[in-house]
């Protein structure tokens, strides 16, 4: 219970008045305003909460000034992520897209184009929702480059999906010289009818 001392060097009890409404303690000669001061203790939640945030604190400044722990410099990360851009870029560079003829290449394509691709233009590549790949006629170009950026970006308006996040590169350019070295040029059961620009 908190105590005063008056000028006779007397101890009192406090002067209190009493909430009518939420039976707390008021004290009486703290007010501003018509707002009159409570006398409580902080509740157990705030006081844990200020304990730990004090914890916290100093594990922190311990790491960071102490021990130097990396992950706490913003330019370090920064040099992280920049490395990791530098890797990914480089990778990109190396990557050639050209018309792949060896039969290990074509055989993976293959693969992909009946796993995935068959289901809108079939099996020998006749069509069905998606345009017959057989014929000289092309909607979005014939070169390896086009064929490639096709299957890497989609035509989400006709209803191709893009698969840059589902085949790696090397897969989408596999499947994209199985087009063009395999099924270009071959003849169907059941073609469909021209699409697009006569490119021969």
């Amino acid at each position: 219970m908190t105590t005063v001392t008056d000028k006779n060097q007397h101890t009192q009890e406090p002067d209190y008045d009493i909430d009518t409404l939420t039976n707390e303690k008021l004290l009486s000669d703290h007010e501003y305003d018509g707002i009159r001061e409570l006398d409580n203790d902080m509740p157990p939640w705030l006081k844990w909460l200020f304990a730990l945030s004090i914890v916290f604190a100093v594990v922190y400044m311990v790491r960071f000034w102490a021990f130097r722990a990396n992950d706490l410099y913003q330019h370090k990360e920064f040099e992280k992520e920049m490395a990791a851009v530098k890797i990914k870029s480089k990778s990109a560079e190396t990557f050639e897209i050209i018309l792949l003829q060896d039969a290990v290449s074509l055989t993976s394509g293959k693969e992909t184009w009946l796993k995935i691709c068959a289901v809108c233009h079939l099996a020998d590549g006749g069509g069905l929702v998606g345009p017959n790949m057989t014929d000289d006629y092309w909607i979005h170009g014939n070169t390896i480059d086009d064929v490639f950026n096709v299957i890497t970006n989609g035509v989400i308006e006709q209803g191709m999906l893009a698969y840059k996040d589902q085949l790696s590169e090397k897969q989408r350019l596999d499947v994209a010289s199985y087009i063009l070295a395999e099924l270009h040029g071959s003849s169907p059961a059941n073609p469909k009818e021209p699409q697009g620009e006569l490119i021969e």
